[in-house]
């Protein structure tokens, strides 16, 4: 039998491009048998080409300029694995798809900021432009939305979208330990990034896989709106261990729905009952529950980052690519995808878990719920914590449900508080 030929570039050689290398050859073989097509890695191209690597390669195939990959008309397939929102890695996209060539990435940030764009491109140039690993590492989430639930109205998807953070919340609720601690050791675990870890506790790595997690699950434009994100960053030990006394667990959530045909995306720490199926998925795994009719609730869960997981899904869009799946990057066209108005934030309603470090003084605690009482929020449960050697007490109150405008409000008013130590902790409670 004789084989098609297709011809591989990549561009990016670290931790994920030089796992997807040695994956590639690794597996040249079973992916011929399984498509009917020889793979040949022609051209590989990182910053550095004498940096050491644990891993082989012909220098001969070696680009000094990425574009180059891009521009070669001998590749078919070029993988981008660089990283960047921008810059070369989407120059690399746009130059690979006005050739003609298929594009895989693994770049949720570029996806997120110019998936538009590029999606486009490729449409008119009828090739593919493959991101499966932007999202929940291997877990085929995207896959399973445009082809699995092709044909249900989803109307809801939560997730456990970032496994540094879930890293972290849950080894301070097992260690008993302090954030800045537990990051360092994700740090040393290669969990989260050794010297900048900032979009992954922000929130902002979340809430790229967010927009695009709303655009497929619901077929609209990539939204650009502005959107409740709030990271782990001020989540202290004592939140962790008043959470638990309370029955409730610390997860960073990644939401999106369509309410009164509007969308609602964001991302924030939650408390989430500790039954809940979501409150258990614990160390580095991700968890992604779909909410859609007439197919009801589907979960999701597996590794959600790392060389392996990622290389995993992109070695699959690869298959997908090689047997001939020219698709849509969204699912459908361009034109069919429409844009959705945000839904206003101010009027969410939700309770609240909220902390404070106050001055152990009489007065105190009443001055704190007479702005409650004019912002006319409920107090469900209240729990103080003196520290009498320190002359200082911790607050805790959990409040009935309210709209986030009245909630802003009252934090605004309390930051003013003469009592108060350190700014208030607020975390959402959200029901799963």
């Amino acid at each position: 039998m004789k084989f098609k030929e297709v011809n591989i570039g990549i561009a990016g050689l670290g931790q994920i491009g030089g796992r997807l290398y040695k994956e590639i050859l690794s597996k040249k073989n079973n992916i011929k048998i399984k498509t009917g097509v020889k793979i040949n890695i022609i051209g590989i191209s990182a910053k550095n080409i004498n940096k050491k690597r644990n891993f082989n390669f012909n220098k001969k195939i070696f680009f000094k300029n990425a574009l180059d990959i891009a521009k070669n008309p001998k590749i078919d397939i070029v993988f981008e694995l660089m990283g960047f929102s921008d810059g070369i890695s989407k120059k690399v996209v746009e130059t690979s798809l006005k050739n003609k060539k298929h594009v895989i990435t693994a770049n949720k940030a570029l996806i997120a900021k110019n998936g538009e764009s590029l999606s486009l491109l490729a449409e008119k140039n009828k090739v593919n432009l493959e991101f499966e690993a932007s999202v929940g590492g291997g877990i085929p989430v995207l896959r399973s939305i445009k082809d699995g639930l092709s044909t249900n109205k989803i109307n809801k998807v939560v997730g456990i979208l970032n496994g540094t953070c879930n890293y972290i919340l849950s080894k301070m609720e097992t260690s008993k330990d302090t954030f800045s601690n537990v990051l360092k050791k994700a740090q040393l675990l290669g969990y989260a990034e050794p010297r900048n870890p900032k979009f992954d506790l922000n929130g902002s790595d979340t809430l790229s896989k967010v927009r695009i997690l709303s655009s497929l699950a619901f077929n609209t434009k990539i939204s650009k709106n502005k959107c409740l994100l709030n990271g782990i960053e001020n989540i202290e030990a004592e939140d962790i261990e008043m959470a638990d006394s309370l029955d409730y667990k610390i997860k960073l959530l990644g939401i999106t729905e369509i309410i009164d045909n509007k969308l609602f995306e964001r991302v924030h720490p939650c408390l989430v009952k500790k039954n809940a199926y979501i409150a258990n998925v614990n160390g580095v795994m991700n968890a992604i529950i779909i909410e859609g009719s007439p197919v009801g609730q589907s979960i999701l869960q597996g590794e959600g980052a790392g060389p392996g997981p990622t290389s995993s899904a992109l070695v699959s869009d690869l298959l997908s690519i090689l047997r001939g799946n020219i698709k849509y990057p969204f699912a459908l066209p361009h034109n069919k995808r429409k844009s959705v108005s945000p839904y206003d934030k101010n009027k969410y309603l939700n309770s609240f878990y909220l902390r404070f470090l106050v001055k152990d003084k009489p007065g105190v605690l009443s001055s704190i719920t007479k702005v409650f009482t004019k912002y006319k929020i409920s107090i469900k449960t209240l729990v103080q914590k003196p520290d009498k050697k320190n002359n200082k007490a911790s607050i805790i109150i959990i409040t009935h449900k309210n709209s986030e405008k009245n909630y802003i409000n009252l934090l605004n008013n309390l930051s003013k508080n003469k009592f108060f130590l350190k700014k208030p902790t607020f975390i959402r409670i959200q029901k799963v």
